[in-house]
């Protein structure tokens, strides 16, 4: 999955390209801002999860709907950045700005801007800890960029050692260094459509996240249990390659 514009809906995709900085072309590339120059996000911004989009890269196209609304406006995402910062400064009630950065995009982990992996399994699993959420929902909320199939619950938590120390795995012919479990933050405790929070989200994911944690995982980078997949750095030399939907994801010893 990519996020073209931070904290707007992704896309689907069957490969994506490493930038030089290790993050995936096109993800979070672009964010709206306030005039504090803060990140317009679900975090401070609830309402922005309202917005319905739908990008199409090659055309540098987004499509956008706004709530009440029965059909989607498009804009050029580098010819109509004007009128795309209009109708979203409109909708919120506040100026905002579309920042742009094509060579990292705007990860939340700017030290491990690499893509973040999670496992299908995974997302199952947490699901079942909420009734009224389903996997497609908490995938939405978790934002990963990787999903992994066909391996048990929590496998990612394999990918990491302990503070400091880097776990490499390979997805395709892509070398990625595992660095931590990603600390979450509010945004998953909040509809991805409406932005209406789920009680005691994070409470019930603490819980349940420590009595799922595999036995074999190092437990050393859990300060608490509020955190899902695994962020990564890439090196240099990767720069250039691409991860394709149907990889195989190896680690190496």
């Amino acid at each position: 999955m990519l996020y073209p514009i931070k904290s707007l809906d992704g896309i689907e995709v069957e490969k994506a390209t490493i930038l030089d900085s290790g993050a995936l072309q096109y993800d979070r590339e672009f964010a709206f801002v306030d005039a504090q120059n803060r990140f317009v996000n679900g975090k401070r911004y609830p309402q922005i999860l309202m917005l319905r989009s739908q990008f199409f890269l090659e055309q540098r196209l987004i499509k956008m709907k706004f709530p009440g609304e029965k059909s989607a406006q498009a804009f050029h995402l580098d010819e109509e950045r004007p009128a795309l910062t209009a109708v979203v400064s409109d909708f919120l009630g506040f100026p905002v700005q579309l920042q742009q950065n094509t060579t990292m995009g705007f990860p939340d982990d700017t030290d491990s801007p690499g893509a973040t992996v999670i496992s299908t399994a995974s997302l199952t699993e947490v699901a079942s800890w909420f009734p009224g959420i389903n996997v497609d929902e908490m995938r939405r909320r978790m934002r990963a960029n990787i999903e992994i199939d066909g391996v048990p619950a929590f496998w990612e938590d394999g990918l990491f050692a302990a503070s400091g120390e880097t776990v490499t795995f390979k997805v395709g012919n892509v070398q990625f260094l595992a660095i931590n479990p990603c600390q979450r933050c509010v945004v998953p405790t909040r509809d991805s459509y409406t932005g209406e929070a789920y009680p005691n989200f994070q409470k019930i994911f603490g819980q349940n996240r420590q009595a799922t944690m595999p036995k074999w995982v190092n437990t050393a980078q859990f300060n608490h249990f509020y955190r899902l997949s695994v962020n990564t750095r890439v090196s240099v030399t990767e720069a250039g390659k691409m991860i394709t939907l149907g990889s195989s994801i190896e680690i190496c010893q």
